[in-house]
């Protein structure tokens, strides 16, 4: 499962003409899923991403979490994560989970997400075509990645 979290100031996701979700302070999560991810894998993120300091302090140090702000966190899936580019110019998505596999999985983390953190989650919809806006705070943008647990 690969991850890439962005500090935000406000994010959305239309679909059509229609925000369909939308947060202000928090983290903006694609999530790729791939087919040898696990429950485990979404509890390694889930947990991680709860705790993680990337929030600024009264000095602007990055020291506080997203509950410590009161944020809270839309995710988006994002299959293109897990693009091989390796061969020729056009990416393979041959890791990416089908959704027969992926939408269990998203919606696991979905659901533990906003367990373990107590906050409130939105979401994009699954295999849709999406417009994702959003405001990079800082920047800060945070690439995770399950198997490579670093």
């Amino acid at each position: 499962m690969r991850i890439v979290a962005q500090r935000v100031s406000h994010a959305s996701v239309t679909i059509g003409e229609k925000i369909k979700s939308e947060i202000g302070t928090g983290m903006l999560i694609l999530l790729g899923i791939e087919d040898a991810d696990t429950g485990e894998d979404v509890d390694w993120l889930c947990n991680k991403l709860t705790k993680m300091r990337i929030f600024g302090d009264e000095n602007d140090a990055m020291n506080l979490d997203i509950n410590q702000v009161g944020g809270s966190f839309l995710v988006v899936s994002q299959f293109t994560l897990h693009a091989l580019t390796k061969k020729g110019n056009r990416p393979s998505f041959i890791r990416a989970a089908r959704p027969e596999k992926a939408i269990p999985l998203y919606e696991l983390f979905l659901s533990r997400l906003a367990e373990i953190s107590g906050r409130e989650v939105q979401s994009g919809e699954f295999g849709t075509m999406m417009e994702v806006e959003l405001t990079n705070d800082g920047p800060v943008t945070i690439i995770m990645d399950s198997k490579n647990r670093e």
